[in-house]
């Protein structure tokens, strides 16, 4: 199983970004895919799964799938400086709660920067 997650970058606050994650070696209908994110010296913490989210980015980021195209998106809007972090997408058959333990496949990560 491979996860290749794209479309980081550098934004100002207030703006927008959208993240891709292309998975493949899998039957992706069946798997759930959530998002993750690591801010420096910090853990790891949870973001979207499904139409689950964190407080901290529910109202203003969406996840979506296309399971034709194996890919897992995160719509990101009124981005915040504290928003700043490595997104992980993230894949496992168990994997249906925020729990990073559920998930067995983590993709590379892409930085999101946002400035204020």
């Amino acid at each position: 199983v491979q996860l290749q997650a794209s479309g980081g970058g550098l934004v100002q606050a207030g703006g927008f970004l959208s993240l891709s994650c292309a998975a493949s070696g899998l039957t992706f209908s069946r798997y759930h895919l959530g998002w993750f994110r690591q801010a420096p010296g910090k853990e790891r913490e949870f973001v979207a799964l499904s139409s689950k989210y964190s407080q901290s980015v529910k109202g203003r980021f969406t996840t979506s799938r296309d399971n034709a195209k194996n890919t897992l998106y995160l719509q990101m809007n009124s981005l915040k400086p504290e928003d700043t972090a490595v997104y992980y997408c993230a894949t496992g058959l168990v994997a249906g709660t925020g729990d990073p333990h559920e998930y067995d496949y983590w993709g590379q990560g892409t930085q999101v920067t946002v400035s204020s």
